[in-house]
């Protein structure tokens, strides 16, 4: 039997509409709400009064299950409350399950004169969506945030290709002011037979990267190679791989391919924006690093010599596709500095993500499948919300202006991008005032085998002044100064900190003790 496309998700998170597109897509289609009222023969609230919830759940368990568990291919949309079913969850387990999400304040918007029996006040909404929200987490193996009324029909493409696709890949429609793209996190992506674009592709990558996967992207168009490590992300690499694009004859039907970890995804993105005015990219990230954050929210750049990142621009990628089975070809020093934007992630959203992050005791590529999809998940509802960096997404600095510095301070060779950010997350929580939480990171980051004092190559003060130095020609940097990103508690950050340079100085003293 072929896989049923099952959308969940809260009251008002519009599996109903979803329904309809699933329709127009020539897919038959069931509706559970309509189906538990011809089982009661009346209409659900009274069905619901007349059974009580307890009685209402046993038969939808019998219902549903049972539906979903003889169900060939088609649509099918559950009730809110469907998932907490023990059967329901287990016949779950055959079919493609796409959360539809939907805020509390936007499902009550939605729902406010409806007549719900559960949900008779917003209080209720909020607190009956925390209770199920770990569910829907759990069971979803696509995620589609809110939106508009056809979002689910752009989104459905890449929802039926799920099937056909690595078993475990997960999917998140990613949606912001810009525009709309797939991301799939599996393993063995590459290589599946499933790309997002037409076109030609033309590929970017380093050279270790592109002797590992590069014949996975086939059929490739051009390859255009780049130097390893940070020094490519210049503005004279940029301007030879535009040089490359255009003899190889690219066409803004065409697109990039930026195969590698965050350097090779910086900029190749760049050059997407910039060749005949934009064409699209593809983000298909090897590293941790990437796979995590870099990848996702078409931020893109090369560095100046006055700072990392001086000089970029907002480019969303058209896919991002996350095959963890790269990870595996990481050497471990490169996989644990890749974790600390998992950890500094964690931090920010607090929660289950952080519990996640915080008791992982050895760092098993082949384990952090759940870490790289929570991760893209909170990377982009920030995008979503903030995506030309006005404010919200300021939060994904944790840790990166004084890492920025470290990096600068060192001419860019001296730390692994992940190892100089661990060294920020520890002044960052100084800077908050959390000796205990700084203590736990410091001691998570010893756990993986990541550096926890900065290297000064000579004299110590000179050192100190270069980073405090460099500290000052931070690109967020505005008038009033430095902001800095603090937290005090996971999951409850605060932007634009200003901190008294005595304040500062002292939290990079104690990096080169």
């Amino acid at each position: 039997m072929k896989p049923a496309i099952v959308f969940i998700g809260f009251m008002g998170a519009g599996k109903s509409t979803a329904l309809a597109a699933a329709r127009r897509a020539g897919l038959e289609t069931t509706e559970i709400d309509s189906l538990m009222e011809a089982e009661f023969g009346v209409p659900l609230k009274q069905a619901f009064k007349r059974e009580g919830e307890e009685g209402f759940r046993v038969r939808e368990a019998e219902v549903v299950g049972g539906l979903l568990e003889r169900a060939d291919g088609g649509a099918i949309a559950l009730g809110g409350g469907s998932v907490l079913s023990e059967r329901i969850r287990a016949a779950l387990d055959r079919h493609v399950v796409v959360w539809l999400q939907v805020d509390p304040r936007e499902s009550w918007r939605r729902i406010a004169h409806s007549d719900r029996p559960l949900a008779t006040s917003a209080e209720d909404v909020e607190q009956l969506l925390a209770e199920r929200l770990p569910l829907y987490e759990e069971l979803a193996d696509a995620v589609v945030p809110m939106g508009d009324r056809a979002i689910v029909e752009r989104a459905l493409p890449a929802i039926q290709a799920l099937p056909d696709l690595p078993a475990g890949t997960k999917l998140l429609w990613a949606a912001s002011e810009s525009g709309e793209y797939p991301v799939l996190v599996g393993r063995g992506l590459l290589g599946a037979g499933w790309w997002p674009l037409e076109g030609r592709r033309f590929l970017v990558a380093d050279r270790t990267t592109m002797s590992l996967y590069g014949d996975r992207i086939e059929p490739i168009a051009a390859r255009v190679e780049v130097p390893p490590g940070e020094g490519a992300k210049s503005m004279e690499e940029a301007a030879s791989v535009l040089e490359r694009l255009s003899e190889a004859e690219m066409t803004r039907e065409d697109h990039v391919v930026a195969l590698g970890g965050g350097v090779v995804g910086d900029l190749a993105g760049l050059c997407a924006h910039l060749y005949q005015r934009g064409v699209s990219v593809v983000q298909v990230p090897t590293t941790l690093v990437a796979q995590v954050d870099s990848a996702y929210g078409g931020k893109t750049g090369v560095d100046l010599p006055m700072g990392k990142n001086y000089a970029g621009a907002y480019h969303l990628p058209a896919a991002v596709l996350a095959d963890t089975e790269t990870l595996t070809t990481l050497p471990p020093e490169d996989l644990a500095a890749g974790f600390v934007e998992a950890l500094k992630t964690g931090l920010l959203a607090g929660g289950s993500l952080w519990e996640r992050v915080r008791s992982v005791e050895k760092l098993d590529p082949v384990e952090l499948d759940d870490i790289v999809f929570a991760c893209a998940r909170y990377k982009n509802e920030i995008v979503a919300a903030d995506e030309r960096d006005g404010g919200l997404r300021h939060v994904l600095n944790l840790g990166h202006t004084v890492g920025h510095a470290l990096e600068a301070v060192s001419a860019y060779t001296g730390y692994r991008h992940g190892d100089a950010v661990a060294l920020g997350l520890l002044a960052a929580l100084r800077l908050s005032d959390a000796p205990e939480l700084r203590d736990e990171v410091e001691a998570i980051l010893l756990r993986h085998g990541v550096p926890v004092r900065a290297q000064a190559e000579s004299d110590r003060d000179t050192w100190i002044d270069g980073t405090v130095e460099a500290l000052q020609h931070d690109k967020k940097r505005t008038a009033a100064g430095v902001g800095f990103v603090l937290l005090s508690e996971p999951g409850k950050p605060r932007v634009g900190q200003l901190v008294e340079p005595d304040a500062v100085r002292a939290a990079v003293e104690e990096l080169y003790e």
